[in-house]
């Protein structure tokens, strides 16, 4: 049985970072990285790792989720 594979589309004007032979797109290790910042930053004020973590993955969700919307309104060049 053979698979096709359609091309994939490449979104124009996304920076990207090369990681291990791998591109991830910018916005995508804000988003990491501010998740992180954010769950560290919790759990030394509240003391609650599970308030930290779901706090954090919900900042993370926010900002990967802010910059697809961003990037879709973004008028075509």
């Amino acid at each position: 049985m053979t698979v096709v594979n359609p091309p994939q589309t490449v979104a124009r004007g996304v920076r990207k970072v090369d990681i291990a032979g791998s591109q991830w797109p910018l916005y995508k290790l804000e988003a990491l990285a501010l998740g992180v910042v954010a769950g560290l930053v919790l759990v030394l004020v509240t003391g609650s790792p599970q308030v930290a973590v779901l706090t954090a993955a919900m900042v993370a969700a926010a900002r990967w989720i802010a910059a697809v919307v961003v990037r879709s309104n973004r008028p075509a060049r």
